[in-house]
């Protein structure tokens, strides 16, 4: 339940695939519309980035109890005997989550931050639907991860966003005081640069590295072959 057949560099494969390789953003193209609006400055960016990370990985936490616990096939076992299914109400469960962290969130940065809480403006409570962190949650739960590498992958997932945001960021700083085709400035060069990141990302394609091994799941019986007599 807490580990499964993982090992340690599996995990450390499931973080180099989710931010890197499957990057949720430049790959799955989730999360667009506040990484192009808050993605004018780089603090402003870190911010929201900072943010998303924190709820995608508390909710991919969260929402894993619920899917092993409550909504997930015969996951009210620990309760009833009885074969009771509420996978129907995953969805709900899972963005009732999403949005009580986000609040929570909000006032904490209200409270402490207050300029970066006018920077993220409106953009801040729609992080509550923010379909990058439903598909991490819903990701984790299609591949079955046991909870250790669930966190991992939903924690990376975040990081590849935060990377990708940051990214553009910086970018669309340096692209302000450059000579830009009068067609193309604005958000067009910033489709044009989020293509070629995306190409640039999705060249890792083919590289599975969250895979495991059939000597990772069943060591006992991978063996090395007898050796033939001399």
């Amino acid at each position: 339940m807490w580990m499964g057949p993982y090992h340690i560099l599996n995990l450390l494969g499931i973080a180099i695939q989710a931010i890197f390789i499957q990057n949720i953003l430049l790959f799955n193209f989730l999360g667009m519309c506040s990484y192009l609006a808050c993605s004018n400055k780089l603090k402003t960016a870190n911010g929201l980035g900072l943010a998303v990370f924190v709820v995608m990985t508390l909710s991919g936490i969260l929402n894993w109890f619920v899917h092993t616990f409550i909504t997930g096939e015969g996951a009210l076992s620990w309760i009833t005997s009885q074969n009771i299914d509420l996978n129907f109400l995953e969805f709900l469960i899972y963005i009732s989550i999403i949005a009580a962290l986000v609040q929570i969130l909000e006032m904490i940065i209200e409270k402490y931050s207050p300029a970066l809480y006018r920077a993220l403006g409106m953009y801040l409570p729609l992080i509550t639907v923010n379909c990058a962190i439903l598909g991490a949650s819903l990701f984790a739960t299609i591949r079955e991860y046991p909870l250790i590498p669930n966190t991992v992958y939903v924690a990376s997932t975040g990081l590849g966003w935060w990377l990708a945001i940051a990214l553009i960021a910086s970018i669309r700083e340096k692209i302000t005081y450059s000579n830009v085709v009068p067609g193309l400035r604005g958000m067009g060069m910033t489709f044009v640069v989020t293509g070629l990141m995306a190409l640039a990302f999705m060249g890792f394609t083919g590289i599975a590295l969250d895979q495991i091994t059939p000597e990772d799941t069943y060591p006992e019986i991978v063996q090395d072959p007898p050796h033939s007599p001399e």
